[in-house]
């Protein structure tokens, strides 16, 4: 049988039963509605005539209206005969009432009093019958309705029950199927026999299955060829190559990355925290990679390898791949490459040296050619034409400059060759403040600055190296009055929220675009279109200088309204 024609017949006789019981207990109700009515109809009737003509009695004595009353009252019970004896009674009741005197003798009044009571019995007792009929019959209908009721629950759970095994038992089995053919598993078949719906379903998936397995042992070759040709790639490559698998297992390493760690071909396949643990280099790899900064691709390793000191750029790349029939990425691993920069490293140690040893070389004919200025401007030597004191400023501004230069260059190298020394103290920050305004305050008067100074009254004092961050604000302030327009404001300032106090230097200058804000603090770097004489190397000494000691710099900028250079110390 189809599951349509089976879902039809237990659903037909399931609504059948509904049905049938909606029938049965419409049906009871109503009989059980005339079966209360006629009590009301006629015994509660009867009770009600003789409860008046009671009254009627009562007041017989008084007036005539009560005598009408009564023959009325009685009229009405005549007319409402119900029971057997009901009629006999009520015969003798009307002689009674008719033979009543008048005046009315209490003899007469007790012998229509006692025929009303026997009226009233009668009733009373044939109400209490017909209830106890009613009582029983609703039993009836209660017990067959809770057999119906259980029947149709019957039939509603063994649909509920054989209809989920039938249909989804298939589903279920089709379903691990799947998973099973997923997982590579080609040899997984299904068997529906006798259920005609899914019979066809199982012949395709079978059919499915034998062509994946037939396609899989065709391929199998063609792909141990493709390993084989990439290991030996991988293999031929001259940087050490690590690949790992989410679970930090080794899958390969070329003979590269074997030599420069030292390990066997053996660690393939194994864990590479376990293998770690008996390597330091492997060791260091895996803490960059998976440590908490994650600081890889900063700091080169130094690597003893070929007989000599190397250094090595790690560099890591997730593997992500795109399963069939997936809409999300899937990350399948980890591509270490250990980039010999070696070569490199020499030539920028080469020319840290140089430039140190230059500058150390030009400081002293620079300083001669400064001190023989300060002479030439003496008026005991002669006095200068005017001609003549403008070629000796110029001559002095270029040695100035100069001398900038050559300290920077000092800096950097101190910086690249890891010889900077902090001499850090208690300072004030509106001394590092004043430090700098002092060392502009020529410079600002000769472009025409106005400098402003912003210090709240409470401010934290700072634990700092005073001449090298004296020196960063000085190259700030000094910037800033090269950016500012003639007679144009400037302001310098500090400002604390909490634990973190940050000093400030503001221009109203062009400003610089969005695109440069991170490229400014690099080497020799310098803005497009920028007329102003430097080397590009103060910024970034500038954020060597602040970042050695915790700190942090960096700029806010809209092009036409300024720049704002702000550093940041955590107090």
């Amino acid at each position: 049988m189809k599951i349509q024609r089976r879902l039809t017949l237990g659903i037909g006789i399931l609504f059948a039963m509904i049905v049938l019981l909606g029938i049965q207990s419409v049906s009871y109700v109503r009989q059980l509605s005339r079966a209360t009515g006629t009590i009301l109809a006629d015994n509660y009737n009867s009770l009600q005539y003789a409860a008046d003509m009671l009254r009627s009695l009562n007041d017989i004595g008084e007036d005539s209206v009560s005598r009408h009353a009564l023959r009325q009252s009685l009229a009405l019970q005549q007319q409402n005969i119900t029971e057997i004896s009901e009629r006999e009674m009520t015969s003798e009741l009307g002689r009674h009432i008719a033979a009543l005197s008048d005046p009315v003798t209490e003899a007469e009044l007790r012998t229509v009093r006692q025929d009303l009571l026997r009226i009233m019995e009668l009733n009373m007792a044939a109400i209490r019958a017909k209830s106890s009929a009613v009582e029983e019959r609703a039993d009836y209908v209660m017990w067959w309705l809770i057999v119906v009721a259980a029947l149709c629950a019957l039939v509603a759970g063994a649909v509920l029950v054989w209809f989920p095994r039938m249909v989804l038992r298939p589903i279920d089995e089709l379903k691990k199927g799947i998973k099973e053919i997923a997982s590579h598993n080609y040899g997984k078949r299904l068997d529906f026999t006798g259920n005609r719906e899914f019979e066809s379903v199982a012949e395709s998936f079978n059919n499915m299955a034998a062509k994946l397995d037939e396609y899989r042992r065709s391929s199998l070759d063609d792909l141990m060829t493709a390993k084989t040709r990439i290991e030996a790639i991988v293999n031929s490559l001259h940087e050490p190559i690590i690949g790992l698998d989410p679970r930090k297992t080794i899958l390969f390493m070329n003979r590269e990355a074997l030599s420069v760690l030292n390990l066997p071909e053996t660690v393939i396949g194994r864990d590479a925290t376990e293998v770690a643990l008996a390597n330091d280099l492997l060791r260091r790899l895996l803490r960059e990679l998976y440590g908490e900064k994650k600081n890889a691709g900063q700091e080169p390793l130094k690597i003893y390898a070929d007989n000599k000191e190397s250094y090595f750029q790690m560099e890591d790349t997730p593997l992500y791949i795109m399963p069939v029939g997936s809409r999300e990425q899937q990350f399948v691993g980890n591509l270490i490459v250990l980039n010999n920069i070696t070569k490199y490293k020499e030539l920028d140690s080469a020319k840290t040296n140089f430039i140190s040893t230059v500058s150390h070389e030009m400081k002293t004919p620079i300083s001669s050619i400064l001190m023989s200025l300060q002479l030439l401007g003496d008026d005991r030597l002669g006095k200068l034409n005017d001609e003549q004191k403008q070629l000796v400023g110029s001559i002095r501004d270029s040695s100035d400059r100069l001398l900038s230069i050559t300290g920077e260059l000092l800096n950097m190298t101190q910086i690249e060759t890891g010889k900077l020394k902090l001499m850090p103290k208690i300072t004030k920050p509106i001394e590092l403040i004043d430090y700098a305004i002092k060392a502009n305050r020529v410079q600002a008067e000769r472009f025409g600055c106005h400098i402003e100074v912003e210090y709240p009254e409470k401010i934290s004092k700072l634990f700092v190296d005073s001449e090298k961050i004296a020196w960063v604000l000085t190259n700030l302030l000094s910037n800033a009055i090269h950016y500012t327009p003639e007679n144009g404001r400037i302001i310098i300032g500090a400002r604390q929220e909490g634990k973190s106090l940050e000093i400030f230097v503001r221009d109203f200058g062009k400003g610089i675009d969005p695109r440069y804000h991170q490229s400014i603090f690099d080497r020799y770097f310098r803005v497009p279109g920028t007329k102003v004489q430097g080397s590009g190397l103060g910024l970034a000494i500038s954020k060597d200088f602040v970042e050695a000691h915790g700190g942090t710099i960096r700029v806010e900028s809209e092009v036409g309204k300024g720049s704002t250079f702000i550093i940041k110390f955590e107090v």
